[in-house]
Parts: C-alpha cells; sequence; structure tokens
C-alpha cells in the first residue's frame, strides 16, 4: 500500500490510479490444481516472467503473495538451467487456436529470460522477508545464471559477455535477411549473432542480486565470488559498447548490413535500464541522459521515451505493420519513460527525472488509459497497428515503472534488503517544488512498512524529517540548487556527514540507525 500527502496534493490520485491499471492486469493460471497469480504482459493474454519481474517493482505494494510465480517457472525450468518466456492456458488472440491447454514457451532468440527469474525471486523475497523459502531457490536461480553465461546460444567466449540475435533491443524476434517470411523467433545457422547492452546489464544486476541473496543465507564466500565475476563483466561492456555517448544498439559478431541502418546513432531503450541496473558509471549515466534531452528537443515526438530511435525501416523484420514510430521500433513507450525518469533523479538531474513523472500523471489523469506505446504524435497503439495480440488501455509494465521512479526517485525511499531493513533514503521533494509530504510504503506480503514525514522551512533553511519505522538507513539528503549543508542532526544530536556533488546537484550524505520517532534536521546555507 502507498499512501502520500503533500503541498500540492497530486500524488495519492497518482499511485491510486496505477494500482487500479495493476489491478487491472492479474492474471490467474492454474498449474498442477494451484492458482498462480501474477501481472500479464499488456500486450499478451500470459503470465511472461519478463513482464512480471518488472512490475513487481510496483506491484509487490498492493498483491499479499508473489511467491507462486517464482515457483511455477522453477518448476517448469530446464535441467541446463533454461527458463521459460511465459505461460498461458489461454488461446493467442487473433489466433486460429482454439485449444485451452498448458502451454510453456521459450522464445529461442530471447538471451534476457534467466536474469529475469533471479530479478522476481529477489524482488518477491524482499516483500515477503522469507529467507527459509529464498534459500531453497539459491541452486535453480544460480543455474539460470549460469546457462546465461555458458550456453553457447547466450555466451559470447571471446568478449565475455552475453550474446543474441539480431533483434530490437530486447524484444523477441529477430532480423534474416528475408530469410523468414515474417517474424522469425528460432536460432538457426545463418543467425545474425551480437551483443546487445541490455542483456548484460540484466545479468550484472541479477548477479548482485543473487549475491545478496546468498550473503542473506549466511554464505558470503559464494556471495564474494558473484560479485567479482559481476565487477568483472560489467567492465567489459562498458569497455566494449559505450560509444562515448550512449550504449551501441548492437555489437555484431556477424558482418551484416541492413540499409539505411547505424546502429551507433540508434538510441534503445535499455540505456535508461543500464542506469538503473548499475552498469553505467555516473559519467556514462550523465551522458545517457544528456541524449535523451537532445532527442526531445530534435525529434518532435511528444515524449522522447523511444523503443528505439532512429528506427528500422518498415517491414526489414518480416512485418509491414512495423513501421517507423510504432511498438518496439521507435514507439513512445511510458515503461521507457519510468526507467528515464529514476535514471535521472539518481544521477543529478533531478528536475528532468520529476518532469518525466508529471508529464505521465498528467496523461493518465486526462485520459484515465494507458497503453504499452505510442506513435510519436501521441495517438495510442491498437491491435491493427502493431504486431501483438492485445493492446490495453491498462499498461502495468509503463505505469509499474512510472511508481517505481515515484517512490524510489521522489520519495526517496529504496529497500536495500528485505522489510525495508535497510533503506537508500534520498527524498528529492524539493525537485518536484514540494515542501511538505507524509508518506507511507509497505509491503501487504509481509506487514512491513517504511514511511516519514517532511517539511522544508524555506526561511530557517532547513530540512526536517520525522521517520515512523525503524531501519538502518543510507541518507543521501537533496539539498536546494546553490546550498550547502551545514549541520545534521539525529534526534537534536549532531552528527558527521559527508558533502558531495552528484552531477550540478548537492547532497548531505550520512549512514545511521533510526526508529518510529526519529527526527533528521538538516540545516543548509547559501
Amino acid at each position: 500500500m502507498i499512501t502520500v500527502d503533500s503541498s500540492s496534493g497530486r500524488w495519492q490520485a497518482f499511485c491510486d490510479q496505477i494500482q487500479q491499471f495493476l489491478a487491472a492486469d492479474t492474471i490467474d493460471i492454474s498449474i498442477d490444481g494451484a492458482v498462480v497469480h501474477g501481472y500479464r504482459s499488456p500486450d499478451s493474454v500470459a503470465l511472461w516472467l519478463r513482464d512480471h519481474s518488472d512490475m513487481i517493482r510496483a506491484g509487490r505494494y498492493f498483491e499479499n503473495d508473489l511467491r507462486n510465480v517464482v515457483d511455477a517457472f522453477v518448476s517448469a525450468q530446464h535441467a541446463s538451467g533454461r527458463v521459460h518466456d511465459f505461460v498461458t492456458t489461454v488461446p493467442t488472440l487473433g489466433s486460429n487456436e482454439r485449444e485451452n491447454w498448458e502451454k510453456w514457451v521459450r522464445v529461442p532468440v530471447e538471451a534476457d529470460v534467466e536474469y529475469r527469474l533471479v530479478n522476481a525471486a529477489y524482488r518477491t523475497w524482499q516483500a515477503n522477508g522469507d529467507t527459509e523459502w529464498i534459500a531453497g531457490l539459491l541452486a535453480p536461480l544460480s543455474l539460470a545464471l549460469e546457462y546465461s553465461t555458458s550456453h553457447p546460444w547466450r555466451w559470447d567466449p571471446v568478449h565475455e559477455l552475453v550474446k543474441r540475435a539480431y533483434t530490437i533491443d530486447t524484444w523477441d524476434f529477430d532480423y534474416t535477411a528475408g530469410r523468414h517470411p515474417w517474424l522469425n523467433f528460432q536460432i538457426t545457422d545463418e543467425t545474425f549473432w551480437g551483443i546487445m547492452h541490455g542483456d548484460n546489464s540484466g545479468v550484472y544486476e541479477a548477479s548482485r542480486y543473487l549475491a545478496k541473496l546468498y550473503r542473506a543465507c549466511g554464505d558470503d564466500r559464494h556471495a564474494e565470488e558473484i560479485e567479482a565475476g559481476a565487477a568483472s563483466l560489467r567492465k567489459r561492456a562498458n569497455d566494449l559498447l559505450f560509444n562515448g555517448e550512449f550504449y551501441t544498439h548492437f555489437h555484431k559478431l556477424v558482418d551484416v548490413t541492413i540499409d539505411g541502418v547505424d546502429e551507433s546513432r540508434q538510441l534503445s531503450l535499455s540505456n535508461p535500464m543500464n542506469i538503473n541496473r548499475g552498469l553505467a558509471t555516473h559519467d556514462i549515466a550523465d551522458s545517457i541522459i544528456q541524449a535523451y534531452q537532445a532527442r526531445a528537443a530534435s525529434t518532435g515526438a511528444f515524449a522522447e521515451w523511444f523503443s528505439i530511435d532512429p528506427p528500422f525501416p518498415v517491414g526489414v523484420f518480416g512485418d509491414d505493420t512495423l513501421v517507423p514510430g510504432s511498438y518496439c521500433n521507435g514507439g513512445v513507450m511510458p515503461l521507457v519513460g519510468g526507467e528515464l525518469a529514476r535514471a535521472a533523479l539518481t544521477s543529478g538531474h533531478e528536475e528532468y527525472g520529476v518532469s518525466i513523472v508529471e508529464k505521465y500523471r498528467k496523461m493518465i489523469l486526462d485520459s484515465g488509459e494507458t497503453f504499452l506505446w505510442y506513435f510519436p504524435d501521441g495517438t495510442p497503439s491498437s491491435i491493427e497497428k502493431s504486431t501483438s495480440p492485445d493492446a490495453m488501455p491498462t499498461d502495468g509494465w509503463g505505469s509499474s515503472a512510472m511508481l517505481w521512479a515515484f517512490v524510489e526517485g521522489i520519495a526517496g525511499i529504496q529497500d536495500l534488503d528485505c522489510l525495508f531493513r535497510k533503506v537508500h533514503f534520498s527524498p528529492r521533494w524539493i525537485a518536484a517544488g514540494e515542501d511538505r509530504a507524509t508518506i507511507n510504503v509497505s509491503y501487504p506480503a509481509s506487514g512491513a512498512s517504511f514511511g516519514y514525514q517532511y517539511h522544508h522551512d524555506s526561511e530557517a533553511k532547513q530540512l526536517k524529517f520525522e521517520v515512523a519505522s525503524t531501519a538502518d538507513i543510507e541518507a543521501h539528503i537533496l539539498l536546494p540548487g546553490g546550498t550547502h549543508a551545514e549541520s545534521v542532526r539525529h534526534d537534536g544530536r549532531e552528527i558527521d556527514f559527508e558533502q558531495r556533488l552528484t552531477g550540478k546537484s548537492g547532497y548531505a550524505i550520512f549512514n545511521i540507525a533510526v526508529e518510529a520517532g526519529s527526527e533528521i534536521r538538516v540545516s543548509y546555507a547559501g
């Protein structure tokens, strides 16, 4: 549950509306007599692990228990470690199928599924705090990442990075130079291989999550080994894939040319994800965000949240409905906007991040709808103009990303462990023009919560926080522009702090243990 009040009064309705979108996007599937309850894809009547694992970043504030999704995908995992993309028990919309059998599907060209299982398990554990349950999953989760970093379809031994077929970023069909009559999902001897940055940031993030889980279960040695491997992958990926402005869309391992396409100029959707997943250094993050700001100024689109820009020519992937500016071929996606907003908020571009969330807030307030993608002129997606079998007006993938950006980016509450026992505390209400706020976020699966009251007294030049929870906090307190912190007091006692710039934004940084009723006062000058 999320409750919030602020001086502007605009955020509770925003959170409530996204909760309603998410409630419309749940799906129940009977597997072996047990009901599996999770989040469905906005463009397909199926339980996609990819969508679900992202959507629970916000959905876990509203759902009682999401363990059954993780358990179901683990139970169907192949002995090699391979994981399925989705499961469904209904015929595909728009097809000639009539069978309602249980169908598990793995899209062979996809290279991002295994790390999604780790993410889903980790985020579920954060909400329920069930360490005994997660300890029983360490072996299959480890096997999933071992598959991603060893199988010849997933791993390039030369660069020691995750590889995939030539798809549009993380999407699920590849370029075949016309050898296949429609969208192709299969690996063949003629597959055009390459390295896509988002697969590697995903494995990097999931590896860090897995290390945290091992450490929570008392295995520090294994955790340290995983962290060391992740750090090496991060360096290799940044050295190879960052082109000085952003991550090159597709680093080719096989010689292939698509007329009119320059992959080094294509800004694709995993770029802001790479920031949020921790792959990007601060300098890389800053450059990526500036690249999006430049596209906002130059493209004429209603928002710069492109799936990819510039897009591919019409029909090169085998379907003429995939025109430039549509779907994953240059469509504008709230999913990208939410990722970009959080990335900006945490990388020293706070006002830009707030502006993205605010644009989306007004969009859904005015229309009462949200779609997976829009044409650059603002026209929403439809089944007729997409390769997808559905086009729900309650897109949970994008709306959950926007709510995630609000909770962790603006309200500044990021759970670093489980049950809010350790919190990255970085309220950025100043960037949103708020002088007062009260917020509480909780996990229904466990009842754990974290909340606080905030007040900015500009005349006294003081930021005051009254914490309503017990936690160890890593505080990064955003200061008003052009100021510096003079003192920090915790329950009346002055404590040490560090003054640090993130970009041009000043922060007061300190670590403390707080209890319900604890008070923090940050005094500033300038």
